[in-house]
């Protein structure tokens, strides 16, 4: 197969993939391809005669993908759009069931660097849509330039888990109300502004949960998540496997109810009922492996 061209490490790759007990021919998805670490590896257990779907709302990683995985054994089906609608997706691609699906929740260098705001570093302008930009119903930027400072306060709160969010929606709001904060980089540097001096120098920049919470509400991702698990143990086989990886604890939450719900409701059980996380060698290696979370459910 052809190397990566990015230099993301996928995490928990063997936990993850092993986890979900796939066998020759099968079919399975990857329900959010990125780089393509998970799936290059699926494709090898799957081998001639298995089919694997990839699936991403990101073109540009979907791209970053077809590169991978140009020689995989498996078949590969490469589809654009959002996790959300999972199994309108997969029957449009002639996937009916699969026998293993993976969701890897985090994001990979190359989408921070896409043009679309996702890093308080970047000069780029506020959107944060993981997709396409006109299929989304609103951007960063509308949330920053229009809502009350009190629902900002309230969806960084909720979204973000950040304890400065009414300190830093104020000082967003008299900003906005002096000019209108256009780039990433500058809103960053407000949010660095807002909070107290000794929050500035954590191992987190300041800025971070603001805008994790701002790219959830703008993406609508808990909900999408939540919709999509339902979807992923629908379209499971009896005794197939769906694997979650998250990375913060408003994901984690959701993964770990839709199992525990859909086991309470005699659909299968959970394989894991603590999730997974990664060693100390991983965690050495990749600081991104610090916070990931691995749950896997088995269907009847």
């Amino acid at each position: 197969m052809k190397q990566k061209n990015s230099t993301h490490e996928t995490v928990l790759l063997a936990e993850t993939v092993d986890g979900l007990d796939l066998k020759q021919k099968g079919v399975a998805i990857d329900a959010t391809v990125g780089v393509g670490g998970h799936a290059e590896r699926i494709a090898k257990m799957l081998g001639k005669g298995g089919t694997l779907m990839v699936l991403d709302a990101d073109d540009h990683s979907l791209n970053l993908s077809k590169e991978r995985l140009a020689d995989a054994p498996a078949k590969v089906i490469f589809v654009q759009g959002n996790f959300r609608n999972l199994k309108e997706l997969a029957s449009d691609a002639g996937v009916t069931s699969a026998q293993g699906i993976v969701f890897d929740l985090g994001w990979h260098s190359d989408q921070l660097a896409g043009g679309r705001g996702l890093s308080f570093k970047s000069e780029e302008p506020l959107i944060m849509t993981l997709g396409t930009h006109g299929d989304y119903p609103l951007t960063a930027k509308d949330i920053i330039a229009d809502w009350d400072e009190e629902e900002i306060a309230k969806i960084i709160r909720e979204y973000g888990e950040e304890r400065f969010s009414g300190r830093i929606a104020r000082v967003i709001v008299e900003h906005r109300d002096k000019k209108p904060i256009e780039t990433a980089r500058e809103l960053g540097e407000i949010i660095f502004s807002a909070v107290p001096g000794f929050y500035r120098h954590g191992k987190l920049h300041p800025a971070t949960r603001t805008f994790q919470a701002l790219r959830i509400a703008v993406n609508d991702e808990l909900n999408a998540l939540t919709e999509a698990l339902i979807q992923a143990i629908d379209l499971l086989t009896p005794g197939g496997r769906v694997a979650v990886i998250s990375f913060h604890s408003l994901e984690d939450r959701i993964v770990k109810r839709a199992f525990r719900e859909a086991e309470e409701r005699g659909e299968g059980k959970r394989i894991t009922k603590k999730p997974l996380v990664a060693g100390d060698d991983e965690r050495a290696i990749n600081p991104r492996a610090r916070s990931a979370k691995l749950r896997i459910f088995q269907k009847k």
